[in-house]
């Protein structure tokens, strides 16, 4: 059975998340893909994943999921659909982000999706030394006693940011970060954090990009990217410490599955949902069956000596460091320099 958790009062989520990501542009789904997209996105509803994310920046994931919600509704309307979206203002916008551009963003989002309310919307404001994150998300919060906005969370913020934002008396419900077995920036102060003030950590990565899966186990160190996602994970793989010691953590994780009859990306997946704040896990899936493999984590449980096995692996790691998305942050760094920073552009 698929677990749920209350993400806040009378909000229960499922705790793995089908995420929107990966039917964006960039990652190079087949026509048939593309065609296949809401079958692929129902069937998981039909598993019990009833939580589902994207972003007003996942070029046009918001309309697919619109055209998903009105199939789903005409024909399965006893089981309600959630559709968490993200508000993330340019990042050479800043400057003019004011209580209209918010509004324009979250309608936009409205109106893409099909329905009157967002039930969640996660925030991110990419640089510090323009002002104005408090108030743009104090406009999120006066959009939510409005009625257009069920939730609001954030992404990519860390325990500083944060408590800006508290301070601004927003009290955000959710944090979506990265967080795996290869990427445990989470613990460094933002778990704790997340704790002590009701937040729930929504992860994403937690396959990261498929490299946490029996498909690499043994594999070369691939040539080229075959997607986004692929470019984004190997510079983790290389931050953990590099292919051999990211195989090594594969064959540890594959033994464990081995003593569970499940997958590594179960595994992978499992080890996330165990720790503490952590509320749901966020995995891709393009094409059917990929969801079912996701979901043996729901059948999985690692014991104290497996979790004492991964981590092993993850004490001797080099990396990453630092908090969430410091990495990503730095626009000079290589994980930086592969981020797109003006996909609202149009809301000018």
């Amino acid at each position: 059975m698929i677990e749920r958790r209350d993400l806040a009062p009378g909000y229960s989520i499922s705790r793995v998340i089908h995420g929107g990501w990966q039917f964006s542009a960039g990652h190079r789904l087949s026509q048939d893909e593309l065609a296949s997209s809401i079958d692929v996105l129902e069937a998981s509803a039909e598993l019990g994943v009833t939580t589902f994310d994207c972003a007003d920046i996942y070029t046009g994931v918001e309309e697919l999921y619109g055209r998903f919600l009105r199939r789903w509704r005409s024909t399965s309307v006893a089981v309600p659909i959630q559709i968490h979206t993200k508000f993330v203002p340019d990042y050479a916008a800043l400057e003019r982000v004011d209580r209209a551009y918010v509004e324009r963003i979250i309608d936009r989002s409205l109106t893409r999706l099909g329905v009157e309310r967002l039930d969640l919307v996660q925030f991110y404001w990419w640089r510090d030394e323009v002002p104005g994150m408090e108030a743009a998300a104090r406009c999120l919060a006066d959009l939510r006693d409005a009625g257009k906005i069920r939730h609001v969370a954030v992404t990519n913020l860390d325990v500083d940011r944060i408590r800006l934002i508290h301070e601004a008396d927003v009290a955000p419900v959710a944090d979506q970060v990265q967080y795996s077995v290869l990427d445990r920036r989470a613990e460094h102060g933002l778990s704790a954090f997340a704790q002590e003030r009701a937040i729930g950590l929504l992860c994403f990565g937690t396959l990261a990009g498929g490299f946490l899966t029996d498909a690499w186990l043994g594999a070369q160190d691939p040539v080229e990217a075959a997607n986004r996602s692929q470019v984004k994970y190997r510079l983790i793989i290389d931050e953990f410490g590099g292919w051999d010691p990211y195989q090594a953590l594969l064959a540890e994780l594959r033994d464990i599955a081995d003593g569970h009859g499940a997958n590594i990306g179960a595994v992978a997946l499992r080890f996330v949902l165990d720790q503490p704040a952590v509320a749901a896990a966020i995995v891709g899936a393009t094409r059917l069956g990929q969801m079912e493999r996701n979901l043996e984590a729901f059948a999985c449980s690692l014991s104290t000596e497996d979790h004492a096995r991964i981590r092993v692996h993850l004490d001797a790691s080099a990396g990453p460091n630092g908090a969430v998305f410091a990495l990503e942050r730095d626009r000079d760094g290589p994980h930086g320099r592969i981020m797109r920073y003006d996909l609202n552009v149009e809301a000018e």
